[in-house]
């Protein structure tokens, strides 16, 4: 039993994913009443990612800020615009590749229980009173824009400080580091509980009468993750931008994939920024951020199951309509939450500019929960992945105009480090 647990822990943390995502799907397939404890085992290692994901980004935020020394540079604003031009760019991805694949949807029951939001103004409304949340009540209810703003505040309080008290902050910050990566260390029993749910619970069978708005879904944001992206990056870095694309998709893609939720692959985002050598000033800000305002995925989904739905009433749309679909559906996925189907309540607010009934925008969105276990979980992995990638290319970018080399291969979690030393 040692050397089996030795052989493990020396396999990459990649491998050891891949091996719970077989193993999860093998006993889904073969035995899910024998093995039904199985998703206990997901259940556990979300709950504990989005359990210590606040505490981390508040702690290490004041931490960052409290020690942020005057005059150094945080490539916040590159970032941010990154994040805004991804996002954007997606959205008409989604546009454009439901004018080429026009899907019409077969429509029923809709969706209970659930209430979307009216305009753009009550989506910016939510997010700015989101900011004056309590503190406490925000760390437990993982309202992000609250945590980074009183973090951020804190932070600034005790930069005037004795260096004694910025220690013990630091010193917090590094305990809940390791232990968000004893969790991430987890995540291969995670994922294969995780799987064995999806599978045992619904199946592909769900599927199949989507399976048109499930590629195309699919499709987009593959061609974001894999040619939008990669233009935005050789732009900023100008060298090639898959080694560091494919990187971002393995190790942040996948967890969050199976994880479908931003917010809990923030531990794991912020862990793969540190073996990348990036700034922890930055990143402890930016990864947060991303998980509440960078939702290109989200983009893609809004563009294309709301203009589904327009195509099924027969509703003829312009292409400088198209355009403000973009617009809109890029202003509306910054609002959206980072927990799973977050985006999906925000369609009726996209079908609502080609003047689509609530009842059959409603029944866009049951049609979107019932593709969830595939569409959310890309849609999840491709807003996540593009966290750190963002982030990566804003600092790397600094480094280039600062003269310093970027590093060309993303294969040693070292050799980020070397680079910037």
């Amino acid at each position: 039993m040692i050397s089996f647990i030795g052989r493990w822990n020396q396999l990459s943390l990649v491998k050891r994913i891949i091996l719970g995502l077989i193993f999860g799907t093998v006993l889904a397939f073969t035995a899910p009443e024998t093995f039904s404890f199985v998703p206990i085992l997901g259940t556990l290692f979300v709950g504990m990612l989005k359990a210590i994901a606040p505490i981390l980004v508040f702690f290490l935020v004041i931490s960052a800020i409290s020690q942020h020394k005057s005059g150094e540079r945080t490539n916040m604003t590159s970032i941010i615009i990154l994040y805004v031009l991804g996002t954007f760019f997606s959205g008409a991805t989604g546009v454009i590749a439901s004018f080429i694949f026009k899907i019409k949807l077969q429509l029923g029951e809709s969706i209970g229980g659930a209430t979307a939001p009216s305009g753009i103004s009550e989506v910016l409304k939510s997010v700015i009173l989101k900011i004056a949340d309590n503190p406490l009540d925000a760390i437990v209810n993982a309202n992000y824009v609250a945590v980074l703003f009183w973090a951020i505040l804190m932070g600034l309080a005790l930069k005037a400080g004795s260096e004694n008290t910025r220690i013990v902050f630091a010193n917090i910050s590094d305990a809940i580091s390791k232990v968000v990566k004893w969790i991430i260390n987890l995540a291969p029993f995670g994922v294969m509980g995780l799987v064995f749910n999806s599978i045992a619970a619904q199946g592909i069978g769900a599927l199949l009468g989507y399976g048109k708005l499930v590629l195309l879904l699919i499709g987009c944001m593959t061609f974001v993750a894999l040619v939008v992206n990669p233009f935005i990056v050789f732009i900023a870095i100008r060298q090639n931008p898959y080694l560091l694309v494919f990187r971002c998709l393995k190790e942040s893609g996948i967890t969050a994939f199976f994880t479908r939720s931003s917010a809990a692959n923030i531990p794991v985002n912020m862990n793969l920024c540190e073996r990348l050598g990036l700034d922890k000033d930055t990143y402890s800000v930016s990864i947060p951020l991303g998980a509440t305002i960078n939702m290109a995925g989200a983009a893609v989904s809004i563009s294309v199951l709301s203009l589904s739905a327009a195509f099924t009433m027969g509703i003829h749309i312009d292409f400088p309509t198209a355009v403000i679909l973009s617009l809109l559906a890029a202003v509306s996925a910054c609002g959206a939450s980072g927990v799973a189907g977050g985006s999906l309540l925000l369609i009726p607010l996209a079908c609502s500019l080609f003047g689509v009934p609530n009842d059959i925008a409603m029944q866009v969105v049951g049609i979107g929960f019932i593709i969830g276990v595939i569409q959310d979980s890309c849609e999840t992995g491709l807003n996540s992945s593009t966290d750190v990638l963002f982030t990566a290319t804003a600092e790397y970018r600094g480094w280039r105009k600062m003269g310093k080399l970027i590093p060309k291969k993303f294969r040693f979690e070292t050799e980020a480090l070397n680079y910037k030393k």
